[in-house]
Protein backbone atom coordinates (compact mmCIF):
# COMPACT_ATOMS: atom_id res chain seq x y z
CA UNK A 1 0.00 0.00 0.00
CA UNK A 2 3.12 2.60 1.12
CA UNK A 3 4.96 1.69 -2.70
CA UNK A 4 1.89 2.45 -3.93
CA UNK A 5 1.39 5.58 -2.44
CA UNK A 6 5.04 6.57 -3.56
CA UNK A 7 4.66 5.55 -6.71
CA UNK A 8 1.44 7.16 -7.54
CA UNK A 9 3.14 10.71 -5.65
CA UNK A 10 6.33 10.23 -8.19
CA UNK A 11 3.72 9.80 -11.42
CA UNK A 12 2.37 12.82 -9.47
CA UNK A 13 5.57 14.92 -9.44
CA UNK A 14 6.36 13.64 -12.74
CA UNK A 15 3.41 15.38 -14.15
CA UNK A 16 3.73 18.52 -12.79
CA UNK A 17 7.40 18.59 -13.87
CA UNK A 18 6.10 17.78 -17.40
CA UNK A 19 3.59 20.28 -17.76
CA UNK A 20 5.71 23.51 -17.20
CA UNK A 21 9.08 21.39 -18.58
CA UNK A 22 6.85 21.06 -21.95
CA UNK A 23 6.73 25.14 -21.55
CA UNK A 24 10.04 25.68 -20.91
CA UNK A 25 9.09 27.92 -17.74
CA UNK A 26 10.49 27.53 -14.02
CA UNK A 27 8.12 28.53 -11.17
CA UNK A 28 10.60 32.09 -10.47
CA UNK A 29 9.52 33.12 -14.31
CA UNK A 30 5.90 32.15 -14.30
CA UNK A 31 5.81 34.26 -11.35
CA UNK A 32 7.15 37.06 -12.93
CA UNK A 33 4.98 36.65 -15.87
CA UNK A 34 1.64 36.88 -13.04
CA UNK A 35 3.74 39.77 -11.37
CA UNK A 36 3.66 41.83 -15.05
CA UNK A 37 -0.19 41.46 -15.52
CA UNK A 38 -0.94 43.62 -12.35
CA UNK A 39 -1.30 47.09 -11.26
CA UNK A 40 -1.52 47.96 -7.71
CA UNK A 41 -2.16 51.30 -5.87
CA UNK A 42 0.06 52.01 -2.68
CA UNK A 43 0.56 54.99 -0.38
CA UNK A 44 3.46 57.12 -0.60
CA UNK A 45 5.00 60.21 -1.73
CA UNK A 46 8.22 58.72 -1.91
CA UNK A 47 9.51 55.61 -2.37
CA UNK A 48 13.10 53.41 -0.97
CA UNK A 49 14.22 50.05 -0.70
CA UNK A 50 12.09 49.37 2.44
CA UNK A 51 8.80 50.01 0.74
CA UNK A 52 5.92 47.40 -0.16
CA UNK A 53 6.28 48.69 -3.86
CA UNK A 54 9.70 48.78 -4.18
CA UNK A 55 9.65 45.23 -3.62
CA UNK A 56 6.91 44.58 -5.91
CA UNK A 57 8.17 46.95 -8.99
CA UNK A 58 11.98 44.45 -7.98
CA UNK A 59 9.87 41.13 -8.64
CA UNK A 60 8.17 42.27 -12.00
CA UNK A 61 5.36 44.00 -10.80
CA UNK A 62 3.88 45.69 -14.26
CA UNK A 63 2.25 48.40 -12.90
CA UNK A 64 1.30 51.34 -10.31
CA UNK A 65 -1.82 53.43 -9.99
CA UNK A 66 -1.31 56.79 -8.53
CA UNK A 67 -4.00 58.73 -6.60
CA UNK A 68 -4.17 62.36 -5.15
CA UNK A 69 -5.73 62.12 -1.83
CA UNK A 70 -6.20 59.05 0.63
CA UNK A 71 -9.95 57.98 0.32
CA UNK A 72 -9.85 56.79 4.34
CA UNK A 73 -8.82 60.31 5.52
CA UNK A 74 -9.61 62.62 2.44
CA UNK A 75 -6.58 65.10 4.52
CA UNK A 76 -3.96 62.84 3.39
CA UNK A 77 -1.92 62.30 0.52
CA UNK A 78 -1.79 59.26 -1.33
CA UNK A 79 0.23 60.14 -4.01
CA UNK A 80 0.50 63.70 -5.26
CA UNK A 81 1.29 66.75 -2.95
CA UNK A 82 2.26 68.98 -6.60
CA UNK A 83 3.97 68.73 -9.72
CA UNK A 84 7.72 68.39 -8.46
CA UNK A 85 6.89 65.98 -5.87
CA UNK A 86 4.94 63.64 -8.39
CA UNK A 87 8.01 63.91 -11.30
CA UNK A 88 10.34 63.03 -8.65
CA UNK A 89 8.06 59.84 -7.15
CA UNK A 90 7.56 58.43 -10.95
CA UNK A 91 11.39 58.98 -11.62
CA UNK A 92 12.08 56.61 -7.79
CA UNK A 93 9.52 54.25 -9.68
CA UNK A 94 10.95 53.87 -13.22
CA UNK A 95 14.35 53.46 -11.83
CA UNK A 96 13.38 50.63 -9.74
CA UNK A 97 12.30 48.80 -12.37
CA UNK A 98 14.47 46.73 -15.23
CA UNK A 99 11.72 46.99 -17.50
CA UNK A 100 9.57 49.44 -18.53
CA UNK A 101 6.45 50.35 -15.76
CA UNK A 102 3.31 51.11 -16.41
CA UNK A 103 3.01 54.46 -14.52
CA UNK A 104 -1.28 55.35 -14.56
CA UNK A 105 -3.35 57.47 -13.09
CA UNK A 106 -7.27 58.33 -13.88
CA UNK A 107 -7.05 61.91 -15.21
CA UNK A 108 -10.64 62.21 -17.62
CA UNK A 109 -11.15 65.85 -16.85
CA UNK A 110 -14.06 66.94 -14.50
CA UNK A 111 -14.75 65.31 -11.78
CA UNK A 112 -12.00 62.72 -12.78
CA UNK A 113 -9.05 64.23 -12.42
CA UNK A 114 -6.31 63.09 -9.82
CA UNK A 115 -4.21 66.02 -10.41
CA UNK A 116 -6.11 69.58 -9.40
CA UNK A 117 -5.13 73.13 -10.05
CA UNK A 118 -4.51 73.72 -6.99
CA UNK A 119 -1.82 71.46 -6.26
CA UNK A 120 -0.29 73.60 -9.62
CA UNK A 121 -1.93 71.07 -12.23
CA UNK A 122 -3.91 72.40 -15.27
CA UNK A 123 -7.52 71.98 -14.90
CA UNK A 124 -9.05 69.87 -17.61
CA UNK A 125 -13.30 70.38 -18.14
CA UNK A 126 -15.75 67.61 -17.47
CA UNK A 127 -15.81 65.50 -21.08
CA UNK A 128 -19.75 66.73 -22.11
CA UNK A 129 -18.41 70.08 -21.56
CA UNK A 130 -15.46 69.90 -23.70
CA UNK A 131 -17.72 68.55 -26.78
CA UNK A 132 -19.88 71.03 -26.12
CA UNK A 133 -17.14 73.56 -26.88
CA UNK A 134 -15.88 72.20 -30.07
CA UNK A 135 -13.08 70.42 -31.59
CA UNK A 136 -10.57 73.65 -31.56
CA UNK A 137 -11.05 73.47 -27.84
CA UNK A 138 -10.78 69.76 -27.35
CA UNK A 139 -7.08 70.22 -28.63
CA UNK A 140 -5.87 72.75 -26.93
CA UNK A 141 -7.27 70.77 -23.24
CA UNK A 142 -6.69 67.60 -23.89
CA UNK A 143 -2.90 69.24 -25.64
CA UNK A 144 -2.38 70.73 -21.90
CA UNK A 145 -3.73 67.37 -20.01
CA UNK A 146 -1.14 65.14 -22.29
CA UNK A 147 1.76 68.18 -21.50
CA UNK A 148 1.14 67.59 -17.54
CA UNK A 149 1.00 64.06 -17.67
CA UNK A 150 4.15 64.32 -19.48
CA UNK A 151 6.30 66.43 -16.94
CA UNK A 152 5.16 64.29 -14.54
CA UNK A 153 6.74 60.62 -15.60
CA UNK A 154 3.10 59.34 -16.25
CA UNK A 155 3.21 57.35 -19.00
CA UNK A 156 -0.44 55.66 -19.09
CA UNK A 157 -3.87 57.43 -18.76
CA UNK A 158 -7.32 55.82 -17.75
CA UNK A 159 -8.86 57.87 -20.65
CA UNK A 160 -10.87 58.76 -22.41
CA UNK A 161 -14.49 57.24 -21.51
CA UNK A 162 -16.11 55.85 -24.76
CA UNK A 163 -19.37 55.09 -22.99
CA UNK A 164 -22.67 56.72 -24.60
CA UNK A 165 -25.13 59.04 -22.52
CA UNK A 166 -27.84 57.35 -22.66
CA UNK A 167 -29.22 57.07 -19.31
CA UNK A 168 -29.79 60.18 -18.71
CA UNK A 169 -30.43 59.07 -15.03
CA UNK A 170 -26.95 57.38 -14.72
CA UNK A 171 -24.90 58.31 -12.08
CA UNK A 172 -21.69 57.05 -12.71
CA UNK A 173 -21.14 58.66 -15.98
CA UNK A 174 -23.83 60.75 -17.35
CA UNK A 175 -24.85 62.84 -14.39
CA UNK A 176 -21.32 63.77 -13.78
CA UNK A 177 -20.70 64.45 -17.47
CA UNK A 178 -18.03 62.05 -17.81
CA UNK A 179 -19.60 61.21 -21.75
CA UNK A 180 -18.82 63.14 -24.95
CA UNK A 181 -22.27 62.61 -25.74
CA UNK A 182 -25.59 60.45 -26.81
CA UNK A 183 -24.20 59.79 -30.14
CA UNK A 184 -21.12 57.72 -30.81
CA UNK A 185 -20.57 59.85 -33.45
CA UNK A 186 -20.08 62.62 -31.34
CA UNK A 187 -17.82 60.19 -28.60
CA UNK A 188 -15.67 58.91 -31.45
CA UNK A 189 -15.05 62.41 -32.51
CA UNK A 190 -13.81 63.80 -29.05
CA UNK A 191 -12.29 60.68 -27.99
CA UNK A 192 -10.31 60.09 -30.60
CA UNK A 193 -8.84 63.94 -29.88
CA UNK A 194 -7.84 62.84 -26.86
CA UNK A 195 -6.17 59.69 -27.38
CA UNK A 196 -4.07 61.41 -30.53
CA UNK A 197 -2.67 64.33 -27.58
CA UNK A 198 -2.12 61.35 -25.42
CA UNK A 199 -0.31 59.57 -28.03
CA UNK A 200 1.97 62.59 -29.31
CA UNK A 201 3.20 62.58 -25.42
CA UNK A 202 3.97 59.07 -25.94
CA UNK A 203 1.21 58.43 -23.21
CA UNK A 204 -0.72 55.23 -22.98
CA UNK A 205 -4.77 56.04 -23.60
CA UNK A 206 -7.29 53.31 -22.04
CA UNK A 207 -10.56 53.37 -23.86
CA UNK A 208 -13.05 52.76 -20.98
CA UNK A 209 -16.07 50.38 -20.27
CA UNK A 210 -16.57 47.88 -21.98
CA UNK A 211 -18.91 46.59 -23.08
CA UNK A 212 -20.44 50.20 -22.04
CA UNK A 213 -21.78 51.90 -18.99
CA UNK A 214 -23.51 54.17 -19.84
CA UNK A 215 -27.13 52.93 -20.21
CA UNK A 216 -26.51 51.54 -16.23
CA UNK A 217 -28.92 52.25 -13.65
CA UNK A 218 -26.37 51.48 -10.86
CA UNK A 219 -22.74 52.38 -9.57
CA UNK A 220 -20.15 49.03 -9.74
CA UNK A 221 -18.48 51.11 -7.48
CA UNK A 222 -21.25 50.43 -4.71
CA UNK A 223 -22.42 46.77 -5.85
CA UNK A 224 -24.20 44.99 -8.59
CA UNK A 225 -25.02 46.17 -11.95
CA UNK A 226 -27.44 44.69 -14.56
CA UNK A 227 -27.05 46.21 -17.78
CA UNK A 228 -29.69 43.61 -19.53
CA UNK A 229 -32.57 45.74 -20.36
CA UNK A 230 -31.03 48.91 -20.92
CA UNK A 231 -27.49 48.02 -22.83
CA UNK A 232 -27.99 48.67 -26.89
CA UNK A 233 -25.56 47.31 -29.77
CA UNK A 234 -24.58 50.89 -30.71
CA UNK A 235 -22.62 51.17 -27.69
CA UNK A 236 -19.63 49.02 -28.96
CA UNK A 237 -19.45 51.52 -31.87
CA UNK A 238 -16.74 53.62 -30.49
CA UNK A 239 -14.34 50.10 -29.79
CA UNK A 240 -15.54 49.09 -33.27
CA UNK A 241 -14.17 52.47 -34.81
CA UNK A 242 -10.99 52.12 -32.41
CA UNK A 243 -10.12 48.62 -33.20
CA UNK A 244 -10.56 48.70 -37.25
CA UNK A 245 -8.64 52.31 -37.53
CA UNK A 246 -5.86 50.49 -34.77
CA UNK A 247 -5.70 53.20 -32.67
CA UNK A 248 -6.46 51.63 -29.54
CA UNK A 249 -3.62 51.06 -26.75
CA UNK A 250 -5.76 49.62 -24.11
CA UNK A 251 -9.32 48.72 -23.28
CA UNK A 252 -10.81 48.95 -19.33
CA UNK A 253 -13.58 46.32 -18.75
CA UNK A 254 -16.75 47.47 -17.07
CA UNK A 255 -18.00 45.63 -13.79
CA UNK A 256 -21.49 45.00 -15.59
CA UNK A 257 -24.15 42.58 -15.82
CA UNK A 258 -25.82 41.86 -19.12
CA UNK A 259 -27.54 38.43 -19.63
CA UNK A 260 -27.89 38.63 -23.12
CA UNK A 261 -24.04 38.68 -23.34
CA UNK A 262 -23.40 36.29 -20.69
CA UNK A 263 -26.25 34.39 -18.31
CA UNK A 264 -23.55 33.84 -16.14
CA UNK A 265 -20.91 36.60 -15.05
CA UNK A 266 -20.18 40.34 -15.11
CA UNK A 267 -18.15 41.61 -18.42
CA UNK A 268 -14.96 41.32 -16.41
CA UNK A 269 -14.87 37.72 -15.61
CA UNK A 270 -16.85 36.70 -18.79
CA UNK A 271 -15.10 34.95 -21.76
CA UNK A 272 -18.23 35.36 -23.71
CA UNK A 273 -17.29 39.03 -23.41
CA UNK A 274 -14.03 39.49 -23.27
CA UNK A 275 -12.68 36.50 -25.97
CA UNK A 276 -15.80 36.01 -28.01
CA UNK A 277 -17.22 39.29 -28.46
CA UNK A 278 -14.40 41.68 -27.54
CA UNK A 279 -11.07 39.81 -29.19
CA UNK A 280 -13.07 37.21 -31.80
CA UNK A 281 -15.74 39.29 -33.48
CA UNK A 282 -14.58 42.68 -33.06
CA UNK A 283 -10.92 41.38 -33.69
CA UNK A 284 -9.33 43.16 -30.83
CA UNK A 285 -5.38 42.35 -30.04
CA UNK A 286 -4.28 44.65 -27.83
CA UNK A 287 -4.17 44.80 -23.94
CA UNK A 288 -7.37 44.34 -21.74
CA UNK A 289 -7.08 45.70 -18.54
CA UNK A 290 -10.02 45.06 -15.60
CA UNK A 291 -11.24 48.04 -13.59
CA UNK A 292 -10.28 47.64 -10.04
CA UNK A 293 -11.25 44.61 -9.13
CA UNK A 294 -11.97 45.39 -5.50
CA UNK A 295 -14.87 47.25 -6.36
CA UNK A 296 -18.43 45.99 -4.63
CA UNK A 297 -19.60 44.72 -7.99
CA UNK A 298 -17.24 42.06 -8.22
CA UNK A 299 -15.28 41.65 -4.37
CA UNK A 300 -19.29 41.25 -3.00
CA UNK A 301 -19.99 38.58 -4.89
CA UNK A 302 -16.17 36.65 -5.65
CA UNK A 303 -13.32 35.89 -3.27
CA UNK A 304 -10.07 36.36 -4.58
CA UNK A 305 -9.37 32.88 -6.33
CA UNK A 306 -12.74 32.97 -8.05
CA UNK A 307 -12.11 36.93 -9.40
CA UNK A 308 -8.20 36.01 -10.52
CA UNK A 309 -9.14 32.91 -12.15
CA UNK A 310 -12.27 34.13 -14.15
CA UNK A 311 -10.48 37.32 -15.05
CA UNK A 312 -7.46 35.54 -16.77
CA UNK A 313 -9.24 33.07 -18.24
CA UNK A 314 -11.93 35.00 -19.76
CA UNK A 315 -9.22 36.97 -21.29
CA UNK A 316 -7.85 39.85 -18.97
CA UNK A 317 -4.22 41.03 -19.67
CA UNK A 318 -3.94 43.11 -16.69
CA UNK A 319 -5.73 42.90 -13.32
CA UNK A 320 -6.43 46.20 -11.86
CA UNK A 321 -6.09 46.59 -7.68
CA UNK A 322 -6.31 50.06 -6.76
CA UNK A 323 -6.12 49.85 -3.33
CA UNK A 324 -8.46 52.14 -2.05
CA UNK A 325 -9.68 49.89 1.03
CA UNK A 326 -8.06 50.05 4.49
CA UNK A 327 -6.65 46.58 3.83
CA UNK A 328 -4.55 46.68 0.60
CA UNK A 329 -4.07 43.64 -1.04
CA UNK A 330 -0.58 42.36 -2.09
CA UNK A 331 1.43 41.65 -4.90
CA UNK A 332 2.64 38.28 -3.22
CA UNK A 333 -0.94 37.40 -2.63
CA UNK A 334 -1.97 37.82 -6.03
CA UNK A 335 0.71 35.83 -7.46
CA UNK A 336 0.60 33.01 -5.21
CA UNK A 337 -3.17 32.51 -5.86
CA UNK A 338 -2.90 32.83 -9.65
CA UNK A 339 0.38 30.31 -9.19
CA UNK A 340 -1.83 27.80 -7.60
CA UNK A 341 -4.58 28.13 -10.13
CA UNK A 342 -2.21 27.29 -12.49
CA UNK A 343 -0.51 24.01 -10.84
CA UNK A 344 -4.12 22.97 -10.70
CA UNK A 345 -4.87 23.57 -14.43
CA UNK A 346 -7.60 26.08 -13.47
CA UNK A 347 -5.80 28.97 -15.31
CA UNK A 348 -4.48 28.23 -18.45
CA UNK A 349 -0.62 29.27 -18.73
CA UNK A 350 -1.40 29.99 -21.97
CA UNK A 351 -3.23 32.75 -21.43
CA UNK A 352 -0.21 33.84 -18.92
CA UNK A 353 1.97 33.67 -21.46
CA UNK A 354 -0.36 35.36 -24.22
CA UNK A 355 -1.12 38.65 -21.82
CA UNK A 356 2.26 39.10 -21.41
CA UNK A 357 3.27 39.11 -24.83
CA UNK A 358 0.60 41.29 -25.04
CA UNK A 359 1.89 43.53 -22.81
CA UNK A 360 5.53 43.63 -24.01
CA UNK A 361 4.00 44.82 -27.49
CA UNK A 362 2.46 47.80 -26.18
CA UNK A 363 4.87 48.79 -23.95
CA UNK A 364 7.57 48.47 -26.92
CA UNK A 365 5.50 51.25 -28.99
CA UNK A 366 6.10 53.66 -26.37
Amino acid sequence: MQKSLLVLFFLFCIGFNNLFANEKYTKEQIEKMISKMVVLGFNGETVNSNDEIYKNIKAGLGGVILFDKDPNDKQKVKNVRNKEQLNRLTSQLQAISNQKLLISIDQEGGIVQRLKSSDGFVNTPKAIEVAQKGENFAKETYALLAKDLKQSGINTDFAPVVDLAINKENKVIVTRGRSFGESSKDVIKYSSIFVDELKKQKIISVLKHFPGHGSSLGDSHLGFVDISNTWTQKELEPYKYFIQNNRVDMIMTAHVYNKNLDKNYPATLSYEINTKLLRNKLGYEGVLISDDLQMQAISKHYNLKETLTLAINSGVNMLLFANQLAKPISLKEIVNTVYAQVLNQEISLEQIIKSNERIDRMMAKY
